[in-house]
């Protein structure tokens, strides 16, 4: 399936900031990720989505993209004008699905004669992930947390070896050490004889005759790791942090893959977030609206006083500056912005109808201007 257009992607112009294309991909990322959204597709989107992001958040190859389109992103795309990806071949598809490198692979077993990895050369280790649900408060002001989680370790009976203390590994019976075998198959080219992977030494050379009982001759084994977060305030749903060395145990004495540990952060009751933004509705009665008043607003950060100005109409947004949450490693504290809604009461005593009636009669049934061209407009709709 041939890729989508990256800005098409993210949902943004082609002329779009870098800040217009981080606030789409922060978006875009929340809703499909696959610790949140259980579609089937979710994970897909999710990859589509951070790869378009990768290529439009770097200047250099945003600029690249938008000149030459997806083959700016092939490893081999060299650009200027030039075959690009015909060096060594490897950009030759021509139908075959691959280039002659895989050719070869299906043929004669080889790499179209590139040489073959040291299967003894270190290994990172894999990368883990790791999900923390926090509550909205624990979001914005942050905390220490100490997660466990089961991990693929060194093991701590062979240190890695995979061979029983006191023992070594021997030269591999059927290779003799050379990690390969030769097998003969029949090809389209004839009977050919090819080299390939050795089955009992898997490439290295080596087997091992008395296994390390702890781990079987794995080399690792599973254990539980705990490590202490500390969680910055201000982060959100798939807000990402990177851990290093926290991940799974490497081979042949490669280092640890990392922790990445996702936030995952609960609705509040009473607020709504958008980034360092708070968001707050506040219900207030038609004396209020009308005369002003000073009440007490919650925020995250506790109760504070607020005046609400005569005349108030509901919708009116008022801002309490530094009341929101803060943005992630930074000083920068957001706001709180708070949404004035004008209650009409359901049910009024007798006392207060007498009272709400004797002002209607001060006001001789007057309406406003703005108000008197909105009846027009509706009587004019019904008249035609």
């Amino acid at each position: 399936m041939a890729k989508r257009d990256y800005y098409e992607v993210l949902g943004v112009a082609k002329d779009a900031s870098s800040q217009e294309i981080k606030r789409a991909y922060r978006k875009l990322s929340k809703t499909y990720h696959p610790d949140i959204n259980k579609a089937d597709d979710a994970a897909e989107k999710f990859k589509e989505i951070s790869e378009a992001y990768e290529v439009l958040s770097d200047d250099q190859k945003r600029a690249a993209y938008d000149q030459y389109g997806h083959a700016a992103t092939d490893p081999n795309f060299r650009g200027g004008g030039g075959f690009g990806g015909f060096e060594g071949f490897d950009g030759f598809n021509g139908g075959f699905g691959g280039g002659f490198e895989d050719i070869f692979s299906t043929f004669f077993g080889g790499g179209g004669g590139g040489s073959r990895r040291n299967p003894n050369a270190p290994t990172r280790g894999r990368d883990m992930q790791y999900v923390i649900n926090l509550s909205f408060d624990e979001a914005i002001f942050g905390k220490k947390e100490t997660i466990r989680y089961e991990r693929e370790e060194t093991c701590h009976t062979c240190h890695g070896s995979g061979a029983k203390p006191g023992t070594s590994p021997k030269t591999c019976h059927k290779c003799h050490g050379t990690g390969a075998v030769s097998v003969e198959q029949q090809t389209p080219f004839g009977r050919i004889a090819t080299q390939r992977v050795c089955d009992v030494c898997h490439g290295t050379g080596q087997e091992i005759v008395d296994k390390c009982t702890t781990c079987h001759g794995s080399g690792h084994e599973t254990k539980e790791h705990k490590v202490e977060v500390t969680i910055p305030a201000g982060v959100e749903t798939g807000t990402q942090m990177r851990l290093s060395n926290q991940g799974e145990a490497g081979t042949n004495g490669g280092p640890y893959g990392d922790l990445y540990v996702v936030f995952k952060v609960a609705d509040s009751d009473l607020f709504e977030r958008e980034g360092s933004e708070i968001l707050f509705t506040l219900p207030i009665n038609f004396v209020q609206a009308a005369l002003g008043d000073e009440v007490e607003v919650p925020t995250v950060h506790g109760k504070v006083k607020m005046k609400i100005p005569a005349g108030i109409q509901s919708g009116t947004k008022l801002r309490l500056k530094g009341k929101g949450a803060p943005r992630v490693n930074s000083s920068y504290v957001g706001d709180q912005h708070v949404t004035v809604k004008v209650m009409t009461p359901k049910h009024l005593n007798s006392e207060q109808k007498n009272a709400l009636k004797a002002y209607g009669e001060t006001m001789g049934n007057k309406v406003s201007e703005e108000e008197k061209n909105f009846f027009d407009k509706m009587r004019d709709a019904f008249r035609k």
